[in-house]
Formats: C-alpha cells, structure tokens, sequence
C-alpha cells in the first residue's frame, strides 16, 4: 500500500491517459488550426473553374497549375512582387530599429535605479495596452504636418514607435534574468557601462534579441491598419495592401487570392524557420526563474 500511495502522490498512476488525452486534444487543435491552411493551399494550385465546380476538397478531378502564383506575382494592376519589395523596405527598418533602442532602454531599467523608473514602465506599459484606433488621427495629422504621410519612412516611424514599448518591456525581463556577476567583473576590468552592454551582456541576450525580432518583423509584415491609413501610392502599398485588390472588380478569383495569400505567409514563416531554434531558446529564457 505505501508503494501505491508513493506512485500516486509521483502521478505515475494513470500518467499514461493523461499523455493520451493530451496528444489527442493537441491533434484535434493542430487538424482545426491547419486545416484552413490547406483549403487556401489546395485552392491556389487548382484552376478557377474547378474551385468553382467541385470545392477546394475534392481530389478527382484535380489539376495542378502555378498560375495563380504568376498572375499574383505580376498582375498587372496590383503586383504583389512590388508589394513584397515594399514590404521589406519597411519591415527591415522596422524591425531593427525599435529592438535597437529597446534593447537600451530595457538594460537602463534592468540594471539601473532612476527615481521615477517604476512610474516610467508604468507608462511604458500603459502604451502598449492603447489600440491602433485610438491614435491612428493624431499620427496621421502629425505624418501630413511633417510632410510624412504616403512615404517609407513615415510608416517604418510610426512601426518603430509602435513596438518600442512592447520590446522593451520583454527585453527588460529577459535582462533582469543575466547573471550580474559577469558585468561587475568586466567593470572590475575598467569597462564601461556601454562595453559591458556590448561585449558581455549582448553576446548572452542573443536568443532574447531574435525572438524579439521575429515577433517585430512578423507583425509589421502582416500589419494591414497603419499601412492602409498612411500609404496612398499603389507603388508604395505593402503587400498587405495588395492582396485584397487582387479579388476583381465584378467576380471574385479564388484561386488568385489564395496563392496571394499563400506568397504573403512565406516571408514570416521562412524567417520564423530559420531562428527557429533562437526563437524557442529567447522564449524559454525568458520564462525562467531564478
């Protein structure tokens, strides 16, 4: 009895179902999650009269075809080749500077003391808890009265403005879980507080900084708000912009929009594939205790 009762305080008993049950919920979410993922797949490789005819789930008759892809890419009207092109013009900037500055402000928080620092993450905070509609006006007077308004620049600002708060707030406890000991030692060597920053505390905030920045990049690729707003020219439209103008005038191209779709995704997935191993690491740092 005593070594039933160990097994069932250690929940080893019945510990089998339990993973079962989990598995099978976790399969049930990942089949509804990826499912429409699929539809628009299948229906981008699929002729427009078959879509039409038979549903994107039918396997016979099927056709396999790249052309949606060619005509998204080039359309003549909405090309989402120069929508993609846009997208990195802004979506780099975008990402690079607001992390840098963040990653700054975050290490002053994280290792400073400063009267009033509790008060300032308090706002810090409190800016990222305002919607996009709240202060989509003042921004847009402030972009025409600095002659920002339908350029590059005026929308990577307003992008790097917008993720600065939420960067630094995640940066700051990413730094907060640093070992201390290896910058009082390179102060005992006669660093400064911006070698330490850079040389040692930097090197070890890696896996923060990537995921950080695969979550900046991801949400100004897919924002649609700010860019919709600010960006009037359609050689300047971010491919976001691009894609619902692809849909027609007087019938809707499914096969079109899906394949529009499909090349829009690729850009964050392909960068949350390639840092995916910071990107887990950043996070699981992150959520530690010391």
């Amino acid at each position: 009895m005593k070594k039933l009762f160990k097994y069932r305080r250690t929940g080893l008993i019945g510990s089998p179902y339990k993973i079962l049950v989990l598995n099978i919920v976790a399969w049930v979410i990942g089949v509804l999650w990826i499912t429409p993922f699929i539809g628009i797949f299948m229906t981008s490789i699929k002729p427009f009269r078959e879509v039409v005819l038979h549903g994107w789930w039918t396997i016979s008759p099927f056709t396999f075809t790249l052309k949606n892809y060619v005509d998204a890419l080039f359309n003549p009207m909405f090309s989402l080749s120069r929508g993609i092109l846009n997208s990195f013009i802004i979506a780099i900037p975008s990402t690079v500077i607001p992390v840098t500055v963040a990653a700054l402000t975050a290490y002053g928080f994280a290792r400073f003391s400063l009267p009033i620092k509790k008060y300032l993450f308090a706002t810090i905070l409190f800016l990222m808890a305002v919607p996009q509609q709240m202060t989509i006006i003042p921004i847009f007077f402030l972009s025409k009265n600095l002659s920002l308004l339908n350029t590059y620049l005026g929308l990577i600002l307003v992008h790097s403005s917008w993720g600065i708060p939420w960067i630094t707030f995640f940066l700051r406890n990413y730094f907060s879980l640093l070992p201390v000991e290896l910058e009082e030692a390179a102060r005992v060597d006669g660093a400064t507080d911006f070698q330490v920053f850079r040389k040692v505390v930097l090197p070890l905030a890696i896996p923060g900084i990537i995921s950080a920045s695969v979550l900046q990049f991801a949400w100004v690729w897919n924002d649609f708000f700010f860019a919709l707003m600010l960006i009037f020219d359609p050689d300047k439209m971010v491919v976001t912009q691009m894609l619902p103008r692809l849909k027609g005038q007087y019938q809707v191209d499914w096969g079109l929009l899906s394949s529009g779709s499909v090349i829009a995704m690729l850009a964050p997935l392909l960068v949350y594939a390639f840092f995916n191993k910071y990107y887990m690491s950043g996070f699981r740092g992150w959520a530690m205790k010391r």
